[in-house]
């Protein structure tokens, strides 16, 4: 067997980025921070942060997680009821254009996080503030209608696929348009929205946008902010009450939302739904 020379090939390094999805006052939200250092300084960007030597994929994700939200990442394998601070963490895809990050070459394993609304979040590593952004703010109303092209448009216009701008602009989008996130990140988080909403479609991963006992209304407006859209309240109420092992009764009635109690509910043990619950063309 000849030897094997590392030299001869060119280093890189291997980075996690997180789509952290949660729904605050009736809007899919995102979490992004804003970089304290260069490249792409004071740009908005999605937490992540460089794989360890004594880490694989799955470690660094869920301790970048714990590091910026405070969840640990629940194991979907796990029997209901989900812990309070328990978040549904799943690999999202590969990014690695050559030219993705100025400093060096770097390939990106994203990850999606899913969990119930979740308070503000704190600043860490290489970020000088956090917050939760509307996906609206960050995208644009055109990537969020589910286009590809509209994803790829949005990736460009933020600047954030090349070597080339890497400067220091807030990327706030002040002239009316999509907030310009740092490197490939507007096309990682189109990726994860889309993921989400489809997923939600055939899976009841719905649930882990809500706390441990909801109501079916509250799972409605889970749907109408991953979605886009608004449901007819009664006929999802017969969809997901019927449909086989979504739902579960909790045992109780509540009042949060005001008017007449509403039964509370938890997750039940599908994992795939039959028949599906169809997202509406728009």
């Amino acid at each position: 067997m000849p030897p094997y020379d590392p030299s001869a090939f060119p280093p890189f390094a291997v980075t996690v980025d997180l789509v952290v999805l949660t729904v605050r006052r009736h809007a899919l939200c995102t979490l992004v921070v804003r970089r304290g250092e260069a490249p792409y300084q004071g740009r908005w960007a999605l937490p992540g942060g460089f794989v360890r030597e004594d880490e694989d994929l799955s470690g660094a994700a869920a301790r970048e997680l714990v590091e910026e939200t405070g969840l640990c990442a629940h194991d979907p394998a796990a029997p209901p009821p989900v812990p309070s601070n328990g978040a549904h963490l799943e690999q999202l895809a590969t990014y690695g254009a050559p030219d993705r990050d100025p400093r060096m070459r770097v390939v990106s394993v994203a990850h999606l996080a899913l969990a119930p609304d979740l308070p503000a979040p704190r600043a860490g590593g290489d970020a000088n503030s956090a917050r939760w952004a509307p996906v609206e703010e960050l995208l644009g109303e055109d990537v969020l209608a589910g286009t590809a092209e509209a994803a790829g448009a949005a990736h460009v216009a933020g600047g954030s696929g090349g070597m080339g701008d890497a400067g220091g602009d807030g990327g706030d989008g002040k002239e009316g348009g999509p907030v310009a996130l740092a490197f490939d990140h507007a096309r990682i988080l189109a990726d994860g929205v889309e993921r989400a909403r489809s997923k939600i479609e055939y899976s009841s991963l719905a649930t882990a946008f809500c706390p441990p006992e909801f109501t079916v209304g509250e799972l409605r407006r889970v749907y109408e902010a991953v979605w886009g859209v608004a449901l007819d309240p009664r006929n999802f109420h017969r969809k997901v009450t019927g449909t086989p092992g979504f739902l579960v009764p909790a045992g109780g009635t509540t009042t949060r939302q005001g008017g007449r109690p509403a039964q509370l509910f938890r997750a039940g043990g599908a994992t795939l739904l039959n028949p599906p619950m169809l997202r509406p063309e728009v």
